[in-house]
């Protein structure tokens, strides 16, 4: 288990909460829908904002983890694991409203565009998003050798 602290890891705001927040957030900013579902080991929302289709993928964590079923003195009562086990849940989905609001912000105040800021998650017509296609190739550049040299555009280059 790390000991590196998280943003709201003691949280007491309940996940389905976390989920309206970002949805009334979401609407705030125009989104023009908004959904949520989940299976197993994960969680999603999307939302449709200026013609794009947007995907966030909220990973859960393990219930049987040894995180939640155990603890320095030994193993956790079901009841106890339970109740780390939310308390990890509550924690994501507050740091994905967040990070949500925080997105959304910095294309209200212009620091980035839209398109910039949510490109990994924008759906593509295959469904997939951005990332989930392009990442594969990243990786793959990388582990060649076949990078192209950090430019910083508009840059002296002198």
């Amino acid at each position: 288990m790390s000991t590196q602290q998280r943003y709201a890891q003691s949280t007491e705001v309940p996940s389905d909460r976390s989920r309206a927040e970002i949805e009334r957030t979401l609407t705030r900013y125009g989104a023009e829908a908004f959904s949520y579902g989940w299976e197993s080991g994960r969680a999603a929302i999307a939302f449709v904002m200026g013609g794009r289709q947007i995907r966030f993928v909220l990973p859960l964590p393990d219930r049987d983890d040894r995180e939640f079923t155990h603890h320095s003195r030994g193993e956790r009562t079901a009841s106890a694991a339970e109740t780390a086990y939310e308390q990890a849940v509550r924690q994501r989905w507050r740091a994905l409203a967040l990070m949500v609001k925080a997105k959304l912000e910095g294309v209200a105040s212009g620091i980035v565009t839209f398109e910039t800021e949510f490109l990994p998650h924008t759906v593509l017509p295959s469904g997939r998003t951005v990332a989930e296609d392009v990442l594969p190739a990243v990786a793959t550049a990388y582990e060649s050798g076949r990078v192209a040299p950090l430019m910083i555009e508009g840059a002296d280059r002198g």
